[in-house]
């Protein structure tokens, strides 16, 4: 192609462009001119075999040519790179956007800690990853307990591990601190859990702590509890305390909470005896503050700890905790 063929060209293609009548005519003109196979690209890619004498001026006008097709392409609304090759429709109905709102787990943790919070507790804080003087020793968790095993339990090595409760950030605080006491303690939790409906290996847990030099009773954390399953679940909601075990609370009691669903009556979420269980708790064990430096005559205090997953599923009616953690937008979104 000579100079004087290539003028042709340019003057008949923005013919053609200023003659377009609409979106998709001028996308295909586009395609035929600047397109991956154009006549432009074409061009410039024949460049080599242009006597090297006319290779300046051809080169000149080629790319004078691509940037006045590109502007007139521009001026029909395409831009310089044409992708959007469809006007917008203005008689379409707009798009409405919500505002985003709290995963379940968030909501639970916050309300928990204004609950709280209304009777004098703080939130203590700690880190994910422990050692086994406060996850287990000074919880007075014998070295034989399964709960130590490496099938149980991520450790990475003999004194390193992920913790399995948020414990560890009461003896912290202990240790950091004298009595009075009153910290409830949010955060991650992992154990060797078979992920199923009901476990997960990686779970969250609020537990709290009550420690003074006054007198502290059972009687102090059943209240404390049942004021709490009002505030979460609703009035009417019941507590009971069962028997238990766990090694650093003496005398230890699982926490039932009455269904908020039938109240009581029995149905298929508590399955029909009226109950659901939702914690562990008891009087802190003497020989705890034995390893955190307190005189285990002067002091006394309760400590309580649930899992806020449990919490959720049970005040949202979610059947299957990997819900929680599959990040699906049409299911968070019906908890807005």
């Amino acid at each position: 192609m000579t100079l004087a063929e290539l003028e042709i060209a340019r003057s008949q293609s923005l013919a053609e462009i200023a003659a377009a009548g609409d979106a998709a005519a001028v996308e295909a003109l586009r395609v035929k001119y600047i397109g991956r196979n154009g006549s432009i690209p074409a061009l410039i890619k024949g460049m080599k075999d242009v006597p090297p004498a006319e290779r300046p001026a051809f080169g000149k006008a080629i790319q004078a040519w691509k940037a006045e097709v590109e502007k007139a392409l521009a001026e029909k609304g395409l831009g310089d790179k044409a992708e959007k090759a469809v006007a917008a429709d203005l008689t379409m109905p707009g798009r409405w956007f919500t505002l985003g709102a709290k995963h379940p787990l968030s909501r639970v943790i916050e309300e928990t800690a204004r609950i709280f919070g209304h009777l004098g507790f703080t939130v203590a804080d700690g880190p994910e990853l422990e050692n086994r003087f406060n996850n287990f020793t000074a919880l007075n968790t014998p070295a034989h307990h399964p709960s130590q095993d490496r099938t149980d339990t991520f450790w990475f090595n003999d004194d390193c591990l992920l913790r399995t409760q948020t414990s560890p950030v009461q003896i912290r605080t202990m240790l950091a601190n004298k009595p009075p006491i009153r910290v409830i303690c949010p955060g991650r939790t992992f154990r060797r859990d078979t992920t199923d409906a009901t476990h997960s290996a990686n779970f969250h847990q609020i537990e709290g702590l009550y420690v003074d030099t006054k007198p502290v009773s059972l009687a102090d954390l059943k209240s404390v509890l049942a004021y709490f399953a009002r505030e979460m679940m609703g009035d009417g909601v019941k507590v009971r305390f069962r028997p238990h075990f766990f090694p650093f609370t003496e005398p230890s009691v699982e926490v039932d909470f009455s269904c908020h669903v039938c109240k009581g009556k029995g149905c298929r979420v508590c399955k029909d005896s009226g109950w659901i269980e939702v914690a562990g708790a008891g009087m802190v064990d003497p020989r705890v503050f034995g390893f955190v430096g307190y005189d285990p005559k002067a002091v006394s205090g309760y400590a309580f700890g649930f899992g806020v997953e449990r919490i959720a599923m049970i005040k949202y009616g979610i059947p299957d905790i990997r819900w929680l953690y599959e990040n699906d937008i049409r299911f968070l979104s019906q908890l807005a």
